[in-house]
């Protein structure tokens, strides 16, 4: 198996985001239909699934649909391996394409569960739900006269989405208002950009990079022709926030570290302790000169790790934030017959020191240290099932910096603040986002010759 960057779309890799995102790497091949790694053939191991199939069609109190059986239990077998690897029924499997291809039929609003609530945390500029009012906070409380909470938060995305032109009805509660409000919604294709940026006081580029899909590398390129031509045609230094990036596309990640890098390793993929792939930096990368600093969170994880890696290791950037989620695995996504798919993990990637990501994570170099913690908070390794940090690799080292502790807001509520672009403030060191005022002195300290803590 070899695992390469722009190979085919029919054996896609991704590295998959933390639950709802996803992105990736390739394998050319992956094994056929005949013999396993075992050297033996897989149908005496499915024999015993025959026959259990075979009594419950005979005996079970009502009649069954056999399909229902069998996908249930195709997906406990791969879903059974780590919590990453999972069999996609066709309509999973086209909403999963959607999101990497950075659109869909819907109607434009970014959601997330908490304490059984669905909670708006941004609609989408310029979307349906956008131009009808629909605020980051808002609870919806009804989707086309349902309850939202009897829900699982993938089947509600599904009943959120549907084709261009159709209608969905969805009561929202909002802080304040009294009475629910309701409204009602035509779908339409959301475009969901990837990369924000904006030019800060000093000639200081902010770019922001959200989840990694098929158009990233694109889209970092226009920011930064944009940032340059707003600057004069030089940057002083450049803030990259991957804060709260789920991951995506690897090589995405991998094109988009390359533009931050003048050579040497991006990163190595092993598979079954085996070196796969190394992937390399080609020089002449749109930002491989100025400053960097990179935000990063409890939330980085997967692909926009891949990037902290790859900067950290090569001295490229100082890494200023929260120990990152620790997803280090690679998943092949192979599209099945029927229109269904499968997401499986195939290998685990380093970084250029040889670092482990997964069950561990990126270490920053300025360690923020929030006086309040969250009060439930999780990584990789707290996942049932994980993939351990093997493979001939060795863990992250240990920080190596200074902690600063702030008192303002430095997590999930400060990440939401910096959606648009506008909303971040020209002097980050007079605004309300502790990370990025912490890094934002890091950089200048860096830009001063000094060293990035004192």
């Amino acid at each position: 198996m070899r695992l390469a960057r722009g190979a085919s779309r029919a054996l896609r890799p991704l590295l998959l985001g933390v639950c709802a995102f996803a992105g990736g790497a390739c394998a050319t091949t992956l094994g056929g239909g005949g013999p396993s790694a075992r050297g033996d053939a897989p149908f005496a191991a499915v024999a015993q699934l025959g026959r259990v199939l075979v009594e419950i069609e005979d005996d079970y109190v009502d009649p069954v649909d056999r399909s229902k059986l069998v996908e249930g239990a195709i997906k406990g077998m791969v879903e059974g391996l780590d919590p990453h690897s999972s069999y996609m029924p066709p309509d999973e499997f086209r909403a999963f394409e959607s999101d990497t291809a950075g659109q869909f039929g819907g109607i434009g609003i970014e959601v997330e569960s908490r304490s059984d609530q669905l909670v708006v945390l941004a609609p989408i500029e310029g979307s349906p739900a956008e131009r009808a009012g629909v605020l980051a906070g808002d609870l919806i409380v009804g989707v086309d006269g349902k309850d939202p909470g009897s829900v699982p938060l993938d089947r509600l995305v599904r009943q959120l989405r549907g084709a261009p032109g159709s209608h969905v009805k969805v009561a929202i509660r909002r802080a304040g208002v009294a009475e629910v409000l309701p409204f009602d919604l035509v779908r339409e294709i959301i475009h969901v950009p990837s990369v924000s940026s904006k030019l800060l006081a000093g000639g200081v580029a902010y770019v922001r990079v959200k989840q990694f899909q098929e158009r990233t590398h694109e889209e970092l390129l226009e920011a930064a022709g944009r940032l340059r031509v707003r600057a004069g045609g030089q940057l002083a230094g450049i803030v990259l926030d991957l804060r709260a990036d789920p991951g995506g596309l690897v090589d995405q990640a991998a094109d988009v570290a390359d533009e931050f890098l003048d050579g040497g390793v991006i990163y190595t993929a092993r598979h079954r302790g085996q070196i796969v792939e190394e992937v390399q930096a080609r020089g002449g990368g749109a930002f491989a000169r100025e400053p960097c600093v990179v935000l990063v969170n409890r939330w980085t994880a997967s692909a926009s790790e891949l990037v902290a890696g790859a900067l950290q290791d090569q001295r490229r950037a100082t890494i200023v934030g929260e120990q990152t989620f620790g997803k280090g695995s690679v998943q092949a996504i192979l599209p099945l017959p029927d229109g269904a798919g499968m997401r499986l993990t195939v290998a685990r990637y380093y970084t250029p020191g040889g670092h482990a990501i997964q069950a561990d994570g990126v270490h920053p170099d300025v360690v923020v240290d929030r006086k309040q913690e969250d009060p439930v908070s999780f990584r990789e390794k707290d996942l049932e099932g994980h993939l351990a940090a093997q493979g001939g690799g060795q863990a992250a080292p240990a920080p190596r910096s200074v902690v600063v502790a702030v008192d303002g807001d430095a997590g999930a509520e400060a990440v939401e603040a910096t959606r648009k672009e506008a909303s971040v403030a020209e002097d980050p060191s007079r605004g309300p986002d502790a990370m990025l005022r912490v890094g934002w002195d890091v950089l200048h300290r860096v830009m001063r010759g000094e060293r990035p803590v004192p």
